[in-house]
């Protein structure tokens, strides 16, 4: 039995599309952009893959311990992120994975391929836009360390991702690019669409409130609502 997507799917185009007055519509290939966490999957991928690390009762207890530093952090105005999700983030990860090895880390990414909950309806629309000769972009704020073993298979033309640094074949913990979430992946998607372009038309898939500015930006937004999000305990790090 095939479920409707349109349950999940809440179109928020600022104004009408610019298909119809774009000249490029009809000559040049359409490009589609996908956030990952609670759009193509269901909830976050972040606090599952350092479970996978360092097991996951200790990563809950991680997370809780950098919620509470990251809120004292911000109430004296030191926070090491450009806003309060991004500094426990940071916290987060330099606690937990700083000195992993790239292959433990490696590992851990083929261990969470099978925990991972596919938003149905979502990959089905990513698989109809390469049907329908469209490029594919990944734009999240996962980790560009386990994200390539979660798309396999998907047929991705690219992938913007949050970039670990590594050192002596070991994660420091810290990050080599900007936290690819809000601002950020809306500069990198602009970045993007300059050095690949020009498009005749752009489509953007994600959630709120994260991924608005983002969507801000392409011909075609849509705002994805996770069935799963309201009714679970999942953790969202972005």
């Amino acid at each position: 039995m095939q479920t409707s997507a349109a349950p999940f799917f809440d179109a928020i185009a600022s104004g009408p599309s610019t298909a119809g007055t774009n000249p490029l519509a009809s000559i040049a290939p359409g490009v589609a952009f996908f956030d990952f966490d609670g759009t193509l999957i269901h909830g976050d991928s972040l606090l599952m893959f350092i479970g996978e690390v360092i097991g996951r009762n200790r990563a809950r207890l991680a997370f809780l311990d950098a919620l509470r530093s990251g809120l004292h952090r911000h109430a004296r105005g030191r926070g090491p992120g450009v806003d309060f999700p991004g500094s426990v983030k940071a916290i987060l990860l330099r606690r937990t994975l700083r000195g992993v090895p790239v292959a433990d880390a490696l590992a851990a990414a083929e261990r969470l391929v099978h925990r991972i909950r596919w938003h149905a309806p979502l990959v089905e629309t990513l698989k109809m836009h390469r049907r329908e000769g469209r490029r594919v972009v990944v734009a999240t704020g996962a980790l560009d360390i386990y994200m390539p073993a979660l798309l396999r298979g998907l047929n991705v033309d690219d992938l913007l991702a949050t970039g670990m640094e590594v050192e002596d074949n070991a994660l420091t913990g810290r990050l080599c690019t900007g936290n690819c979430v809000r601002l950020d992946k809306l500069e990198r998607v602009r970045g993007w669409i300059a050095a690949n372009g020009p498009f005749g038309e752009t489509w953007g898939y994600g959630n709120r409130p994260s991924d608005l500015p983002m969507l801000s930006i392409v011909d075609r937004p849509t705002v994805v609502k996770d069935p799963l999000t309201s009714r679970s305990a999942d953790v969202e790090i972005r």
